[in-house]
């Protein structure tokens, strides 16, 4: 099977490889056709991967060394089990619709190959992050993927949004670095290896080790560990408040929105705890931090997606809530329910976003969702699909994303580490809130009348619209429908993958829920302690997707969400005021949502403004006061000023030379002959 794990993880690279360096000379079509090929092969190789893992065959072992150091190996090696094989699955899967949607969405850019070449670059760095079986493959894929997200999100390199956004998340995203280095380091202090498998069977023997990492603050080791750890995952997976980068990231193309932002790199903090699960198992801490984090980030993130009026901000919104719910999934030793929602919603928010490309190409490269309205008619497939994907959003009765996400909320009710009730409330609540953002958009650009066209918008549509660039194909083109235009379906490749998309975010709940999550799939991957008893209690009230389906009328979190369909129905079809007079009756929270709870600005005056501050201080005080002015300035007025001294003497004149000289012998004579006076 190590040809299977081989092409799963090194096909897209080949691919990439191909459409990067010889990208011009291929072709456009022939640079698709590479990656996807790729892509394809990798999708197959993980299909054949789950098949043999589920048939008993698992794997943990180094394919490669690659250094050697003081009995450190570092090693390319795979961890091939249920966990990492789902994750391939997803992955690829995702990687492959996206890949089929570009031709369409991509098809007058001219950086056609170079796009092609980065998406399937990705894969293959997001296959390397979830294969590792040591920490030292993990930091590579980890780093690989933000790397590779750094281009993405700033592909229109003209664009000074796209130019911020990316170095937006670079940054973020090196603040959780940080953090996760500092975690893989104790980890390689204290357990002497980076290999998941020793790791493992070390930390119970740690589990009451403490360590002063300052004096008078003693820690326990693995606490410190996880908690670094976790930093790392609340960059990379945008838990609050280290989220920021994420909305701002839809500055790139929309493909990347679904490849980047719903399945694949944003869950790959999710996925790396679910695989540390037997290190957070052991530190009551370090869940009670998880559990509250996800709490903040599913309930207050979510609020903002209400205020928004970009298509993707709005889905880029929701997508940080729903992370926030794999988050509390986690804190709550639920980690299988955790990852049971990363595989549903990453078909559900991969269809939604791609959908949202697709009404973005009908409108124009309009965005905001006020210039939309009666899309139904025209664009019958995008209308479909998309009410699909929001269905199983909300976590509507047998689609996909009820079975995880309910799951995730009993979980939290049954959940006893610190800030569990926090959480299920929280959970909770965002029901509600899930369920008026998605179909407040879902409404405003569907149902209603119309109300793109030029003079529909005109000013209002301009403002909203992104940067134009040399290097967009839309640089030169009005954002937006003309007056007359009329939007249309758009073409099979990019319809194609919201059908195919759609019928899991509609199904697999159904097929997989039981198997998955009370089957025994991930009892050889992921650790849960009998001390934690969520997924206990969720065994014991389950009997099956068709009643819990049916139970579901019976729950808060069901109507919770219909109130959200009816709030949304009402305020932006029957009552179309009521919206604004909610706003002015509201104002100050809705100023607070509007402008993001301030974090950007908080981030931009304390902590960016901190640092400039600080480095004009190191400049001034350091560089040309001390080092300028003192170190070099300073010994150079020194030299010139001793070197005038000596210029009062050296004057050049044999006459003063020989006045100095009898001076000289006659101060010499006085030092000798006075101490003879004296005797």
């Amino acid at each position: 099977m190590k040809t299977a794990y081989l092409l799963a993880a090194f096909a897209p690279l080949v691919g990439a490889l191909v459409a990067g360096l010889f990208g011009r000379r291929i072709g456009r079509a022939n640079s698709h056709r590479v990656t996807i090929l790729g892509v394809a092969i990798s999708f197959a190789a993980s299909l054949w991967t789950l098949s043999d893992v589920l048939a008993g065959n698992t794997f943990d072992g180094a394919v490669y060394t690659w250094a050697s150091i003081a009995g450190l190996n570092i090693e390319v090696g795979f961890l091939i089990d249920t966990l990492s094989a789902t994750m391939m699955c997803v992955v690829t899967f995702v990687s492959l619709m996206v890949h089929i949607y570009t031709i369409g969405y991509m098809a007058d850019d001219p950086g056609y190959q170079r796009f092609f070449s980065y998406i399937s670059l990705f894969t293959f760095s997001m296959m390397m992050l979830v294969m590792a079986n040591n920490f030292m493959q993990l930091f590579f894929g980890w780093e690989a993927v933000g790397l590779v997200s750094y281009l993405l999100i700033g592909f229109w390199y003209t664009r000074p949004s796209a130019i911020y956004a990316n170095l937006k998340a670079f940054v973020v995203n090196r603040v959780g670095d940080f953090g996760f280095v500092v975690g893989i380091g104790i980890v390689l202090a204290f357990f002497g290896t980076l290999d998941y498998g020793d790791t493992f069977a070390l930390a119970p023997s740690l589990a009451d080790r403490t360590y002063e990492f300052w004096p008078g603050a003693s820690w326990s080791v693995i606490t410190a560990a996880c908690l670094f750890l976790f930093v790392g995952a609340m960059a990379k997976s945008a838990q609050f408040p280290l989220h920021v980068w994420l909305p701002d990231s839809m500055e790139g193309p929309t493909p990347i929105s679904a490849l980047i932002h719903a399945a694949t790199m944003v869950t790959a903090g999710v996925f790396m705890i679910a695989r540390m699960s037997p290190l957070y198992e052991l530190s009551e801490t370090a869940l009670g931090v998880v559990i509250t984090i996800g709490a903040i980030t599913a309930l207050f993130l979510g609020l903002v997606g209400v205020v928004q009026n970009d298509i993707k901000r709005i889905i880029a919104y929701s997508t940080i809530s729903q992370l926030g719910y794999m988050t509390v999934a986690l804190g709550a030793s639920a980690y299988s329910v955790g990852i049971f929602h990363l595989m549903t919603h990453a078909f559900f928010k991969a269809l939604l976003f791609l959908a949202a490309g697709s009404v973005i190409i009908a409108m124009h490269h309009d965005q905001d969702i006020r210039n939309m309205g009666g899309l139904r008619r025209y664009m019958p497939i995008t209308w479909l699909t998309t009410l699909v994907g929001s269905l199983a959003l909300i976590a509507t009765p047998f689609f996909s994303g009820f079975y995880s996400k309910d799951l995730i909320i009993e979980a939290a009710g049954a959940a006893e580490v610190p800030g569990a009730g926090f959480a299920y409330f929280a959970v909770l609540a965002s029901v509600f809130v899930t369920s008026l953002y998605t179909f407040r958009m879902y409404f405003l650009v569907f149902h209603g009348e119309p109300r793109w066209g030029r003079q529909a918008h005109g000013a209002h549509g301009a403002a909203h619209a992104p940067a134009a660039s040399d290097d967009d194909p839309h640089a030169h083109e009005h954002h937006g429908l003309a007056a007359g235009e009329r939007p249309h379906e758009s073409p099979w490749v990019v319809t194609l993958p919201l059908v195919l998309l759609a019928i899991p975010s509609a199904i697999i709940g159904i097929f997989t829920v039981g198997p998955m999550l009370f089957g025994g799939f991930f009892d050889e991957s992921i650790f849960v302690d009998p001390r934690h008893p969520a997924m206990a209690e969720l065994a014991e009230h389950f009997h099956g997707w068709l009643q819990m389906a049916l139970h579901a009328v019976a729950t808060p979190a069901f109507w919770l969400a219909l109130a959200g369909v009816v709030v949304a129905w009402y305020a932006y079809l029957v009552n179309p005021a009521f919206p604004a007079a909610v706003q002015r009756g509201l104002a100050p929270i809705y100023r607070l949502l509007d402008n993001k709870y301030y974090l950007d600005r908080i981030n931009e005056v304390v902590f960016a403004g901190g640092a400039r501050a600080i480095g004009r201080g190191l400049w001034r005080g350091g560089d040309q006061a001390l080092i300028d002015g003192v170190a070099i300035d300073g010994s150079a007025r020194l030299v010139g000023w001793f070197s005038g001294v000596l210029r009062l003497v050296q004057t050049g004149r044999l006459n003063s030379y020989a006045i100095t000289m009898i001076v000289g012998v006659a101060l010499l004579l006085l030092f000798v002959v006075m101490p003879l006076v004296r005797r």
